[in-house]
C-alpha cells in the first residue's frame, strides 16, 4: 500500500524537505576546487542539527555519514573522505533531513570550477528528465508514467539510466512504497493519488548502464568510468498539480 499523508504529515514533510533544499543551497556556495567530501558532510550536519532536524542518512542501515557524495564516475552512495575535489569534477550531493519524525530526500549533480560543454550536457539532460518525470506525478496517472517519461527522455538523449536503483515513497520512513524506476513501459503501477509523497530521483549514466558496488559495500559506480549524474526532488501530488516540496 502506498500511504496516503494528511494535512498534518505534509507539513512536517514540506518542513523536512525545506532543510534538505536549503542544505544543497549552502553546500552549492563551498563547493571549489580543494575541498573536501568530509568537509562538505561537516557543513551539513551541523546545519542541519541547527536546523533543529537530524541528519537522515547517518546510521541508516549503518551508512557513516550525513551526505552521500558521489564524484565523477560514482552514482549514488558516495561516502565522504579526505579527498580533494579537483578543478573540473562533478559531484552528486544527496542529503536527507528527518523533522518530527519525518522525512525529506533531495540530490543535486554541481560542477566543481568550469566543467566541459559535453559535462553540461550530461548534467542539463538529468535535470530536464527530473522535471519531465515530476510533470506525469498527477493524481490520475500510474506509477510508470513517471518512469517512462525520465528514461524515454533520457534514451533519446544518448545516455543511459541506471536500473538497480530507483525513486521511492517518502514520509515518515525515508523509503516508502512504491518503488519508481527511471524507465520501463508508461501505464504501469499503480494509480496516484492526491496526498501520496515521491523522491523522483534519475542517475544518468554518460556510457553504459551497467553498474559495480565498491568494497566498501556502499559506493555504486559506472562499469566504464564514465560519468554519472544523479538528481533528486520530494514532490507532494496534489488536486492542483505536483509540489515539489525540495
Amino acid at each position: 500500500m502506498i500511504p496516503i499523508k494528511n494535512k498534518r504529515e505534509i507539513e512536517k514533510i514540506r518542513k523536512a524537505s525545506r532543510i534538505t533544499s536549503e542544505t544543497l543551497l549552502l553546500l552549492e556556495k563551498r563547493i571549489c576546487p580543494g575541498i573536501t567530501t568530509l568537509e562538505l558532510d561537516k557543513i551539513a550536519f551541523d546545519f542541519i542539527k541547527r536546523k533543529g532536524a537530524e541528519p537522515a542518512f547517518k546510521g541508516y542501515r549503518n551508512y557513516p555519514a550525513t551526505l552521500c557524495t558521489s564524484v565523477n564516475g560514482e552514482i549514488v552512495h558516495g561516502i565522504p573522505s579526505s579527498v580533494k575535489l579537483k578543478e573540473g569534477d562533478i559531484i552528486g550531493i544527496d542529503v536527507g533531513a528527518g523533522f518530527d519524525h519525518y522525512y525529506g530526500d533531495c540530490t543535486r549533480t554541481f560542477p566543481v570550477g568550469a566543467i566541459s560543454p559535453e559535462v553540461s550536457r550530461l548534467l542539463e539532460t538529468a535535470r530536464e528528465a527530473l522535471n519531465l518525470g515530476i510533470k506525469k506525478a498527477v493524481v490520475g496517472n500510474r506509477v510508470s508514467d513517471i518512469s517512462h517519461a525520465i528514461g524515454s527522455y533520457v534514451e533519446k538523449k544518448g545516455y543511459s539510466v541506471v536500473r538497480e536503483f530507483v525513486g521511492h515513497g517518502v514520509g515518515r520512513e525515508l523509503h516508502e512504497e512504491p518503488e519508481i524506476p527511471n524507465f520501463g513501459p508508461p501505464g504501469q503501477g499503480s494509480f496516484l493519488k492526491s496526498g501520496m509523497v515521491f523522491a523522483i530521483e534519475p542517475m544518468v549514466n554518460m556510457g553504459r548502464k551497467e553498474i559495480k558496488i565498491l568494497k566498501n559495500g556502499w559506493t555504486a559506480v559506472t562499469s566504464d568510468g564514465k560519468l554519472s549524474v544523479h538528481f533528486e526532488d520530494t514532490v507532494l501530488i496534489d488536486e492542483d498539480g505536483p509540489e515539489v516540496l525540495t
